[in-house]
């Protein structure tokens, strides 16, 4: 005899896996993420990590800074690093993870065993706040603390080494060679003693040679920029083969160091101020770098969402199938975000940020959810037609 009560209580034991069925699950889903999210980040640092050290050891061929710190300054820039590669590692290990379990019916035995959408999130957001607040950490506080002891490398006068390269009883010629310069000696302290520079101008006539006893690489406290101060000394200026040539005897004479406005100093420099200074600083820029430090963390359980609604697939579409779409969204919300923090930099509101963040959240709700809402909103097309 048919019992009407018997499919009732199968579908409410497979609706939702309790106990030790659920942990399995739960433990399968966190390893195989996990998995895919350290290869996919370790693919990411090294990609990372190599580009940037093309370019500082670009700046160090053109003597922005000596080779001896290249190292060390890259180590202390790590957790600045890794606050950008997890949230995407995190999001693409989510794609190929289930992406694979699409493609190879593993999902399908999951939803017979009553994962629903719903839950299988609320299984991925687990390691997704784990990551959330190792994100945190160091957007806040241990990559600002790396940055502070690379910006205090950086503007160490020794490694500085005068007009970009100045090394102790060397001549060195910069600038395609319009500027000689030399120091007899450099103390410990950094400071250079016997300085002597020649620079010519860009229209090859003017000459100005300058010699100084002592020199030494000074930083500006407001704008942060790096001038070389030469103390009791004396300045010649003039074109050669004219016998009128000035000279200005000087006890102090500064002369500012040219860097790349893009260089290592220059972007290191805001992203070494700590986090607590910046909440109560009211400088646009400040603000910016603040609110920039904050939304990292949040931009990884948005990400999973999206990564989890984008990574329907089957055994005919292939893993890969739903790669490029996702990485399109990832990377608009991405760009969305920086777009935010230059518009607070530019003296604007939070607004723009706000509504970034709650626009890609609702975004990711829907396409989450919107196999269900599917059914429900051509019902109700029907039914007013």
């Amino acid at each position: 005899m048919y019992d009407e009560r018997r499919p009732n209580k199968t579908r409410q034991a497979t609706d939702a896996p309790l106990g030790p069925q659920a942990m399995r699950i739960f433990l399968y889903l966190t390893r195989d993420v996990l998995n895919h999210t350290l290869a996919v980040t370790l693919v990411l640092f090294l990609v990372v990590f190599s580009g940037r050290f093309i370019r500082y050891l670009a700046e160090a061929a053109v003597g922005s800074l000596t080779a001896d710190i290249l190292f060390p300054v890259m180590l202390f820039r790590l957790p600045s690093f890794f606050e950008l590669i997890l949230p995407l590692g995190l999001f693409l290990g989510i794609l190929l993870s289930l992406g694979r379990l699409y493609a190879e019916s593993e999902m399908v035995i999951l939803k017979a065993c009553g994962v629903s959408p719903a839950r299988l999130a609320g299984y991925l957001l687990v390691p997704g706040l784990a990551i959330m607040l190792l994100v945190a950490f160091l957007a806040l506080y241990l990559a600002p603390e790396g940055s502070a002891r690379a910006q205090a490398l950086l503007e160490n006068p020794r490694n500085a080494e005068g007009l970009q390269v100045m090394a102790a009883g060397r001549f060195k010629s910069q600038r395609g060679g319009r500027l000689v310069t030399y120091a007899e000696r450099i103390d410990d302290s950094g400071v250079m003693h016997n300085v002597f520079t020649v620079e010519r101008q860009a229209d090859r006539e003017t000459t100005s040679v300058t010699y100084a006893l002592e020199a030494e690489i000074v930083s500006d406290g407001d704008s942060g920029r790096r001038y070389l101060e030469l103390r009791q000394g004396t300045r010649y200026r003039g074109v050669p083969g004219d016998p009128t040539y000035e000279a200005v005897a000087f006890e102090r004479y500064g002369e500012i160091i040219p860097e790349q406005r893009d260089g290592l100093r220059a972007s290191t420099r805001i992203d070494a101020v700590p986090t607590a200074q910046l909440w109560s600083s009211d400088v646009p820029r400040d603000r910016a770098s603040l609110w920039w430090r904050l939304s990292l963390p949040l931009l990884v359980p948005v990400g999973v969402v999206i990564a989890l609604a984008l990574s329907r697939t089957d055994a005919r579409r292939g893993r890969y199938a739903r790669l490029g779409p996702a990485l399109l969204i990832f990377l608009f919300y991405f760009l969305a975000l920086t777009q935010s923090r230059s518009h607070i930099e530019s003296g604007g509101g939070l607004g723009l940020l706000i509504a970034t963040h709650l626009g890609f959240a609702g975004l990711a709700v829907l396409m989450l959810f919107w196999d269900s809402l599917g059914p429900h909103l051509k019902g109700r097309r029907s039914a007013a037609v």
